[in-house]
């Protein structure tokens, strides 16, 4: 059964008989001890909510995270959301599908970024700093998870390759901004950008296109475990400057920007300052970037509610036919300004 229609591209009252991945799945009870499951499916475009009203038990046997099922059923409107009124699952075996339809990745080619990276790691002057990000990148298990990462269990660069993308874009800022400002350490700036969230490829798993925490992520955090990792990287190298490693660790630990967001400490110079402010931003234009994406009519019109940004927004859809990459290092082009 080939997929033919994806999320984002459903409408309301239509009826579906189509493949999606079991996202997450919860058996749970109605207010008169009914069992139904709570189910949330995905593919490569996105994500919606099915609940199963009947037949909870023999579902949830069919159902499992990462699971790609054949679900029956009709769209519906809840609560001003689309989701998935479900009839029948069933199993699908891995034959009869093609993973890539099911798992999100980034818009941007894979080759295209490894080069930027490279191109990234050449242009760092300091000599110590370009042989850790040499020695991290090409030579250890994390560099090479580097690649394919996401960046978030969800809001953000949340799919496969996400990490990378995002850790490109800050770079690239955090280089524009280092020539902006006076006194910044243009070299620090950037390999903390490249590094900010290196512990990520430890603290989750992307398991078949179903991102969670792994057991020391969630003990431990990637800001320690990234911490943790740079100092023991930067012991190979020899007469690695002491005061040089604190200063990107020190990036590493603050760059949530306060304590109530996860960092140990705040940020507490020049290059951490605008490194923190430079991720909330990159954060939340990417989180602004998937909401256009998705708005179909034709002039503006405003999202619903969004709690992290704690505000509605008046969206324009991207310009239809221009590439998603330039010829320019893979750069993507901006296609049109927020509002």
């Amino acid at each position: 059964m080939k997929k033919e229609r994806f999320i984002k591209d459903l409408e309301e009252g239509e009826q579906i008989d189509e493949l999606f991945m079991v996202k997450s799945v919860r058996l749970a009870e109605t207010r008169a001890g009914k069992p139904y499951l709570s189910l949330v499916f995905s593919d490569n475009s996105g994500e919606i909510s099915g609940p199963a009203w009947d037949n909870a038990e023999k579902h949830e046997k069919v159902c499992r995270a990462g699971a790609v099922v054949r679900v029956r059923g009709s769209v519906q409107t809840y609560r001003d959301r689309l989701q998935l009124k479900v009839d029948n699952i069933s199993a699908v075996d891995e034959s009869q599908y093609q993973l890539d339809a099911f798992v999100a990745a980034s818009r941007r080619q894979a080759d295209s970024m490894e080069s930027e990276l490279n191109e990234l790691i050449v242009s760092v002057k300091n000599p110590f700093l370009k042989k850790l990000l040499q020695r991290i990148f090409t030579a250890t298990d994390i560099g090479e998870r580097f690649q394919s990462s996401p960046a978030a269990k969800g809001i953000h660069h949340a799919y496969r390759g996400g990490l990378l993308e995002h850790s490109l874009s800050m770079a690239r800022v955090a280089s524009l901004l280092a020539d902006h400002y006076r006194g910044i350490d243009r070299d620090l700036l950037v390999a903390g950008a490249l590094l900010h969230d290196i512990g990520k490829t430890v603290e989750l798993h992307n398991d078949v296109g179903v991102i969670d925490y792994t057991d020391i992520g969630r003990l431990k955090g990637h800001l320690v475990i990234g911490c943790e990792f740079i100092g023991r990287t930067s012991e190979a190298i020899k007469d690695f400057p002491k005061e040089l490693l604190t200063h990107l660790q020190h990036l590493v630990l603050s760059h949530h920007g306060r304590q109530e967001f996860g960092s140990p400490i705040v940020p507490m110079t020049s290059e951490a300052l605008l490194l923190s402010f430079i991720d909330d931003m990159d954060a939340k234009m990417n989180l602004v970037e998937q909401l256009r994406s998705k708005v179909k009519a034709e002039g503006a019109t405003w999202s619903e509610y969004q709690r992290i940004l704690e505000r509605y927004l008046l969206l324009k859809p991207f310009t239809e036919g221009k590439s998603e990459e330039s010829n320019n290092g893979g750069v993507p082009i901006k296609q049109q300004t927020l509002f």
